[in-house]
């Protein structure tokens, strides 16, 4: 097996133990989101190696950092367009025009659930709760930007402005 270090940059192993420090010494797996992210901000997405690596960093079994990473829709398990937009699909999000939401953006952006279009612009998926069931439908943009009420309406001018920020000189 390789080592650690042939998996990670002596940058991203300081960011690690930044965030290792935050915890008693035979806690370190409570850092694995944390660790997890650093991952993503670098790479964009998560391979199966580095889960591995990780793992051995922070001293748990590799399932255990993979329950973690498969989990949470922030953390991609390959790689992603320029946005990625998540769209609530979680039961009070359905009954408000989840699902329909997610139609209408596949339609528009001419892909399916799950896939990235070809110009590698724009990434859909389907997500759980995002916590804001009196805002639905709801989505995140690049799991950080959470946009509420999104009629069809809506869903066109986010995907119409953020082609044009792509397209400004």
């Amino acid at each position: 097996m390789n080592t650690t270090a042939d998996h990670f940059s002596a940058a991203t192993m300081q960011r690690f133990e930044h965030e290792l420090n935050k915890y008693p010494a035979d806690q370190k797996q409570s850092a694995v989101m944390a660790c997890l992210s650093i991952l993503q901000q670098e790479n964009g997405f998560v391979t199966a190696e580095q889960e591995k690596a990780l793992a051995v960093v922070l001293d748990m079994p590799v399932m255990a950092v993979h329950e973690v990473f498969t989990f949470y829709n922030m953390y991609n398990q390959q790689p992603v367009g320029r946005y990625k937009i998540n769209v609530c699909t979680n039961l009070p999000c359905q009954l408000r025009g989840g699902q329909q939401a997610l139609e209408h953006l596949c339609k528009k952006l001419k892909i399916e659930s799950g896939e990235t279009t070809a110009d590698g612009m724009f990434t859909l998926q389907p997500g759980e709760c995002m916590g804001a069931c009196a805002d639905a439908p709801v989505l995140l943009v690049n799991d950080r930007s959470m946009c509420s009420f999104m009629s069809h309406d809506k869903l066109d001018q986010l995907i119409d402005g953020l082609h044009a920020v792509e397209v400004k000189p």
